[in-house]
């Protein structure tokens, strides 16, 4: 405890877990948490068919192509990894253009490509319970459900994220029979890099991400 704050992993300078070279703080997970029960299960959870395929060829991927690849070409790495041979996009309609060109480079490398966008139904927002305030930004709400349903429906192997709205994703993630990774997080001021938004907190950001009597 810090002035009744609860520590974890991260309020942890060390990362020990990692380095392996320091001592591990006092409030450490690994040290004051985690159980031979907890390690036990997820050991086990790790020797399950399609978790230990996916764990393996995510630390081969990252391992083969560490600061080589983009995350587009680690994406495609991990697909064929994994046995993946049809991709689902889940995309925002205000990143069509960039999902319409991640297909192309999908298709171009030998992948068969099914994608739903975020509008697709074209319910309005008032009908699922959102203000109708709401539809000044737009009449048809987001569909994250409906497009998790159809690339369910369309048996896709792999489904990728293109830009959905936060909570979408979410609801997106929650409904997806298949494995889901990320290629794109939407941030419409910082140009879909949400990480710019870290790195200037202490700078050009601060005020807009912190109050003024904030001195964490």
């Amino acid at each position: 405890m810090d002035g009744g704050k609860v520590l974890s992993c991260i309020d942890c300078g060390a990362v020990n877990c990692n380095k392996m070279d320091k001592e591990f703080p006092e409030f450490c997970l690994t040290k004051k948490i985690v159980t031979e029960e907890d390690l036990a299960y997820v050991r086990e959870e790790y020797g399950k068919e399609e978790n230990q395929k996916s764990i393996v060829s995510a630390a081969c991927v990252e391992y083969e192509g560490y600061c080589q690849l983009t995350r587009v070409q680690e994406i495609m790495d991990y697909a064929k990894r994994m046995g993946a041979k049809k991709l689902g996009i889940a995309t925002c309609v205000g990143l069509i253009r960039e999902a319409r060109m991640l297909a192309k480079i999908f298709r171009a490398h030998g992948f068969e490509v099914y994608g739903a966008a975020c509008k697709v139904g074209c319910i309005p927002k008032h009908e699922v319970g959102i203000p109708v305030k709401c539809e000044e930004l737009g009449r048809n709400t987001c569909n994250p459900i409906l497009q998790a349903k159809l690339l369910n429906d369309a048996h896709t192997d792999l489904n990728v994220v293109v830009g959905l709205c936060v909570g979408h994703d979410s609801l997106f993630y929650k409904y997806s029979e298949a494995l889901v990774t990320t290629a794109v997080t939407k941030d419409r001021v910082l140009g879909h890099n949400p990480a710019a938004a870290l790195y200037t907190a202490e700078g050009y950001y601060r005020k807009k991400l912190f109050s003024e009597d904030n001195n964490d």
